[in-house]
């Protein structure tokens, strides 16, 4: 079994990993960590919670102690390392890691993100920093007012680059990478790689190792799952009926698009349906609201984009709906696995026009099990439902009753 220390890390990081209470690196740590130490480029699809912080916050302060004497004494310290994330809570939680892995070694970080007062974080930036964690809107204004520089910048850090991308944060990132030194160490994160961010990729990143981490299928195989065949302009219609089903006591629907969530919701609750949508549109208040609803019983359906919905934690969810097929297919398996949580029963239900049968075909080649099929209610049904699915020679005539666990065995 691989141990931190098997990964060359030096003795105060241990110390503060073994305080932290990590026994073993997650895989993403295992492959990341020797790389980075290596001062290689980094292009990682990993999900939040597979330990990606500390994969990149790790090696990077052992890298940075190894120089922080240079950056003592009489000069002040320069900003070496940028961390550059979507959110405050994300920007907070990885200043707080790397203030716990870094207790033992003489490095300073702070935190920069809208929302506050720049006064304290323009002191802290004044008084030397080595590391900055920073949402990219108050970044841009500190280095529009030329409070903040970057002459010094040894390693960046782009995090959650698809989710900057889905609150509209590409074009202020773009401005960013084009101000700050073209030599330096570049790890890049993104859960997914849509063409945007794969483009952005192999602009900024130099000979790059790349790091995959899969979300496990054993999430899958616990949940039941089932897909009605609709056309695409009948299912708010099939959605709000399945709905209608007590057994649906909290649930999340995914849509591909910011639009069709708020669609979808004003539908809802014109259904007398309480719901609430979640997206990159969405203030940092009214997305903290309509998650505190649904926790609390209030609101019974979360309506989200992936990547908005990413990170969220909600206890007991009993379905979750594909409102749209991901074209992603790891995003389906990020989706599903929002339910059967804790020991629970979890059912997964999606909504398949004909257009997105290419996207459920690359579902299933992922988890490598078909998604049954259930029987879409009375004039509700697709033209594509009629020609059944490729190689299964059904017909689309073998569905399930709609009210029976679909659970695969």
């Amino acid at each position: 079994m691989i141990e931190f220390r098997n990964l060359g890390l030096i003795e105060p990081i241990l110390k503060a990993v073994h305080s932290e209470g990590y026994t073993t690196p997650t895989p993403i740590q295992v492959e990341a960590i020797p790389k980075v130490l290596a001062r290689q480029d980094l292009l990682a699809s990993a999900q939040t919670g597979t330990g990606k912080t500390a994969a990149f916050a790790l090696p990077i302060l052992q890298l940075l102690s190894e120089k922080t004497l240079n950056s003592q004494g009489n000069h002040p310290r320069e900003i070496r390392a940028l961390i550059l994330t979507p959110t405050r809570e994300l920007a907070s939680q990885i200043g707080d890691s790397f203030s716990n892995y870094g207790r033992g070694l003489s490095l300073r970080n702070t935190v920069i993100f809208g929302g506050v007062g720049q006064h304290s974080q323009v002191n802290a930036i004044r008084k030397g920093v080595d590391i900055v964690i920073a949402t990219p809107g108050r970044l841009l204004d500190l280095m529009n007012q030329r409070r903040i520089r970057f002459n010094a910048l040894e390693i960046f850090v782009l995090d959650e680059a698809d989710r900057m991308l889905d609150m509209g944060f590409i074009h202020d990132v773009r401005r960013i990478i084009a101000a700050i030194p073209k030599t330096r160490q570049t790890l890049f994160f993104s859960a997914t790689l849509p063409p945007e961010i794969h483009k952005l990729s192999s602009q900024i990143l130099h000979n790059p190792s790349r790091i995959a981490v899969t979300p496990p299928s054993s999430t899958v195989e616990l949940i039941s799952q089932g897909m009605y065949y609709v056309e695409k302009s009948k299912k708010t219609s099939l959605l709000i009926h399945l709905l209608a089903d007590p057994k649906v006591t909290r649930a999340l629907v995914f849509t591909r698009t910011k639009r069709d969530a708020n669609r979808v919701t004003e539908s809802l609750m014109k259904s007398k349906i309480r719901a609430a949508a979640i997206h990159g549109n969405k203030s940092q208040n009214a997305r903290e609201r309509a998650l505190d609803s649904i926790k609390r019983g209030e609101t019974r359906v979360l309506v989200a984009t992936d990547i908005a919905a990413r990170g969220i934690d909600i206890d007991e969810v009993s379905h979750v709906f594909n409102y749209d097929i991901p074209n992603v297919p790891e995003s389906y398996v990020h989706r599903i696995g929002r339910t059967a949580r804790a020991g629970n029963q979890g059912t997964s239900v999606s909504l398949c026009a004909g257009e997105e049968r290419r996207f459920l075909s690359d579902i299933e080649k992922l988890i490598k099990k078909r998604v049954p099929a259930l029987k879409t209610p009375e004039g509700l049904m697709a033209d594509v439902k009629k020609k059944g699915r490729p190689g299964d020679g059904s017909g689309g005539r073998h569905h399930r009753n709609p009210h029976r666990s679909h659970r695969q065995h």
